[in-house]
Formats: structure tokens, sequence, C-alpha cells
């Protein structure tokens, strides 16, 4: 998926201008393949709306069966810990609350890890990490 914004453009807010993006991962537990489907298809939605809600954009996703690669355009109102702490929960929450089948395959029925990833995208990099989450292969072992 693709929302077309280029990291040279600034973002203007009351109080501040800003240009912030973040390449995340998730990685579900155990890299159990349960995003698929519906699921996967909620999962998109569900993380779309949390980003609006934490004043950001998706500028590029790719969901695989065991985790999430993002490309997110950041507002600096809330901290990169906050938000992946949200996109866990509420994703978790909800997909279970929608999906409980998922529980059968994720023993303790936490469906993320507890680790995360998450690093800063500068302009030079954007491009090479756009391309590289569109493209992102299912492959054992690393992300």
């Amino acid at each position: 998926m693709t929302m077309q914004k280029h990291s040279s453009e600034l973002n203007y807010a009351r109080s501040s201008v800003y240009s912030l993006q973040y390449h995340l991962i998730l990685v579900t537990k155990y890299r159990r393949d349960v995003l698929i489907a519906d699921i996967k298809t909620e999962l998109e939605e569900l993380l779309k709306s949390m980003t609006e809600q934490f004043s950001g954009k998706i500028i590029e996703i790719n969901i695989m069966p065991d985790h999430v690669h993002m490309l997110i355009d950041a507002s600096p109102k809330h901290s990169i810990s906050s938000m992946m702490k949200g996109y866990k929960g509420v994703s978790a929450r909800m997909l279970f609350m929608h999906h409980p089948e998922i529980k059968e395959k994720l023993c303790g029925g936490h469906l993320w890890q507890p680790s995360d990833f998450a690093c800063t995208v500068s302009e030079r990099s954007e491009d090479m990490i756009r391309e590289y989450i569109r493209k992102q292969k299912k492959s054992k072992g690393k992300i």
C-alpha cells in the first residue's frame, strides 16, 4: 500500500514544523503465521486508524503472515514508544475479540513479541526503505 508523501515535505502544526519518518516492525509471538486473510485486512485498517489518531500517516505498509513493516510519517506530539505500545495493545485486543481463533495458535495469548523495531528514516534512505517494504518476502529467522 502506498500513500504518496515524501519526507522532503514538511508538516505544519500550531506550534511546530516537522518531518519525522520511522520504519517500524512488529513481529508476532513465536513468529506464528496469524496475520492472514480477514485478520490481515482488519489489522491494516486498525494500524491506519491508530496512526491517524497519533496525528501521523502511513507512507508504506506490508503485512506478512508473521510480521508487519510500516514506514510512517509521525508527529512529535507522541513518542515512538507510546505509539508502538498503542499499536500492539489495541491491535491485539481488537483482533482477539474479532478473531478468537488466533489465540489457539499462540501460547499464552500474546499476539506480539515483547520487543519491536523502530528506526528513523532520512530523505536519503526513504526510497530504499519504501522499496524494501514493498518487496518484503517472508524469510523465517530474520526480518
